[in-house]
């Protein structure tokens, strides 16, 4: 075991980024679950998790040493520098920064769009907020599909795992689960496919294989 502890909820697509990257660089890690659909509106709002994370959101990572981490993308940097190997940043600088802009693209452009909150929000509105979801990652996920053609193999970015297949995949689970028609994203379903198939972390950090996962 590595002492990392991963505070998070087991659906959280930036939690399963998490996981899929202390998976790649092969370390332990103890799962804190932290449930964003507890009574009261939610473990991750009560006083003792805002005193680990007073934005009050998941994931959260606890070093060995007792310091603390929130936001995936920082998380996943600290982990790349902290654990070179295997790298999820290609070593060539214009593919660094193609890598960096795809994950960017889910991160920022489409992920927090549909988010608990933003749902929460959109409801309590008026507004179809899983109408408004769909809508969100199928436009995103396109522009994603059309940014990786020029570099893409069998994963995003050449043949290798990087930031962006970590940030793609769980961004394509929460995306049948807004009934987004994936069949028009043959390219990311296929690298998806191949992540599962020949990189186990992907397959082990799937919300369903979680400590806390609840049954559908």
């Amino acid at each position: 075991m590595s002492g990392y502890r991963l505070h998070g909820y087991w659906r959280s697509g930036a939690t399963y980024r998490v996981r899929i990257a202390l998976g790649l660089k092969q370390l332990g890690w103890e799962t804190v679950p932290i449930n964003l659909l507890a009574p009261a509106g939610g473990a991750h709002l009560s006083a003792s998790y805002r005193a680990t994370n007073p934005q009050a959101q998941v994931p959260t990572l606890e070093l060995p040493d007792g310091r603390r981490l929130t936001q995936s993308l920082a998380i996943i940097e600290f982990l790349e520098e902290a654990h070179p190997a295997p790298a999820l940043l290609p070593s060539d600088r214009y593919l660094r920064a193609r890598t960096r802009a795809l994950a960017e693209v889910v991160n920022s452009g489409i992920q927090p769009l549909h988010n608990l909150t933003v749902a929460r929000r959109l409801k309590a509105a008026g507004v179809d907020d899983a109408a408004w979801a769909k809508d969100v990652v199928t436009t995103g996920l396109t522009a994603f599909a059309a940014l990786l053609a020029d570099v893409a193999g069998t994963c995003c970015v050449g043949d290798a795992p990087s930031l962006a297949d970590v940030l793609l995949v769980p961004q394509l689970y929460s995306a049948r689960r807004y009934g987004v028609d994936l069949a028009t994203l043959p390219r990311l379903t296929a690298i998806e496919a191949h992540l599962h198939d020949h990189h186990p972390a992907f397959a082990a950090a799937h919300p369903d294989r979680q400590p806390d996962a609840v049954a559908s």
